[in-house]
């Protein structure tokens, strides 16, 4: 059975392979409402859907090599799809002012994000990234 939860978390599932892991920016066209808001965007950082494309194909993607998302759950509920998962890659590219260190990195993220229209409309987040990068800093990722 096809539902509008299955159809909801397939959408999500295929944000984070094509366009996260993969840069994708069609498919990101494809998925991404005109009218998305990321409430979790930092402060200074563009919260519509430019900010997202950024992030990802200036920041995480050029800093990541070998970038893998691995989602470990998924539940929806109405609109609304949450996903536990990793983002992982060795950090080969400068990160957000951090020189590359060889080090593999895991970003570990629980992302709530409401699909309408089959698309992504809005999203909210928790993310590992600051101990990530805090670790990065003073090199002590092994």
């Amino acid at each position: 059975m096809n539902t509008q939860a299955e159809q909801s978390k397939a959408v999500v599932r295929r944000f984070n392979q094509e366009v996260i892991e993969q840069g994708n920016e069609q498919s990101f066209e494809e998925l991404m409402d005109k009218q998305f808001i990321n409430h979790s965007a930092p402060n200074g950082m563009d919260a519509g859907p430019g900010g997202m494309l950024y992030f990802f194909n200036s920041l995480l993607r050029p800093a990541l090599a070998d970038l893998q998302v691995t989602i470990h759950d998924q539940v929806a509920e109405g609109d609304l799809v949450t996903t536990r998962k990793t983002i992982s890659g060795m950090h080969t590219g400068n990160f957000m002012g951090i020189a590359p260190t060889k080090c593999h990195v895991s970003i570990d993220v629980i992302d709530i994000v409401r699909i309408k229209d089959g698309k992504y409309y809005e999203h909210w987040g928790i993310t590992s990234l600051p101990v990530v990068l805090a670790a990065l800093k003073e090199d002590k990722i092994a």
